[in-house]
């Protein structure tokens, strides 16, 4: 038996992609403040996500992650196209300098289980010149931003700003 749960108060679907793409860890804990964030910095309401373990770190070879990489990065490649995204934001995020231990990305952890947050920090800059490179030129006409959120020792959410490419002409 079907029933009908229509609510005619209910959100609209809108048939206008919004052509910006959100990379970020699937991690429940930030996703206010990154919502918050895209919104004061890009004015982003709505937007493309691409959520899973890692974030943009997912996206990279580091640790022994190869096959996982190389899969996720397809994935993002296809939504690139299909989604006719001009805009990508790449979200990393971690403890500050002085922050929390356990605001550590737990896929990081579990690809470094021995690394120190700062270890993991200096990772994840690697991590976002290796995932640059490797999309390569399907970046070429998309503006792109690469960020860590950095939690503080106050528990505050700071964005700090890794790379920006902006596209070609």
């Amino acid at each position: 038996m079907s029933r009908d749960t229509r609510d005619d108060a209910a959100p609209k679907w809108n048939r206008e992609r919004p052509h910006t793409l959100v990379v970020a860890c699937s991690d429940g804990r930030l996703q206010t403040g990154v919502d918050d964030f895209l919104q004061r910095r890009f004015d982003l309401v709505d937007y493309d996500r691409f959520y899973i373990p890692g974030g943009a770190g997912a996206l990279a070879a580091s640790g022994l992650e190869f096959l996982r990489a190389t899969r996720l990065r397809r994935e993002c490649e296809f939504l690139l196209v299909a989604h006719s995204v001009e805009h990508l934001i790449l979200l990393f995020h971690g403890p500050a300098a002085d922050g929390p231990g356990e605001a550590v990305c737990a896929d990081y952890s579990r690809k470094m289980p021995a690394a120190s947050p700062a270890e993991i920090r200096a990772q994840q800059d690697c991590d976002a010149e290796e995932v640059l490179r490797r999309f390569g030129r399907a970046l070429e006409q998309v503006v792109t931003h690469v960020f860590r959120c950095e939690v503080a020792g106050d528990r505050s959410l700071h964005f700090q700003l890794l790379h920006e490419r902006l596209c070609r002409a």
